[in-house]
């Protein structure tokens, strides 16, 4: 019985070590970008999103570029896109992402359909987000080179943000 109890402490001390040593992955699957997109469209009445692998295709290549240098430089693509850029040090995740462009709704006004944000502030990615046409989107998520950061980028199809339109 001694011989059992030490194998049953043998394999928790086992288990406890692996739970231990494996890092934490960021979330980061299609569903962890749908479900916050989604959530913040059905607050203002905006029908859903679906992932697209054609558009996430782009979005990871364009990832790709940036995991160099981090850089929150637009791609100038064929899609509408927000950008998210976390400091080394913190497992970033797409819900940070998605949260963050989503604050930007305390600066929106939509009667107006203006934004009031704070010098240097905007709610773009706020609006591209809620943008009813948008009707699918792809996102990815790079950590970036010499302890950069993670970037995220989430390209929007149709695109947003189109002047002098309300995005619902």
């Amino acid at each position: 019985m001694a011989a059992y109890s030490s194998k049953l402490a043998f394999l928790a001390l086992v288990a406890a070590l692996v739970v231990v040593a494996t890092p934490c992955a960021a979330q980061d699957s299609p569903q962890d970008y749908v479900d916050p997109h989604n959530a913040a469209r059905s607050d203002v009445g905006v029908g859903g999103v679906t992932w697209d692998d054609t558009v996430a295709a782009y979005a990871a290549s364009y990832a790709a570029q940036r995991q160099g240098d981090c850089a929150l430089v637009h791609s100038g693509g064929p899609y509408g896109e927000n950008l998210f850029w976390g400091s080394a040090g913190a497992d970033w995740s797409a819900a940070d992402a998605v949260g963050s462009w989503v604050s930007e709704k305390q600066w929106y006004d939509h009667d107006s359909n203006t934004c009031s944000a704070p010098a240097g502030d905007s709610c773009g990615h706020y609006t591209q987000v809620v943008w009813r046409d948008s009707t699918t989107i792809g996102c990815a998520r790079v950590v970036c080179d010499n302890n950069g950061g993670v970037f995220i980028i989430c390209s929007y199809n149709p695109p947003g943000n189109v002047i002098g339109q309300s995005p619902y």
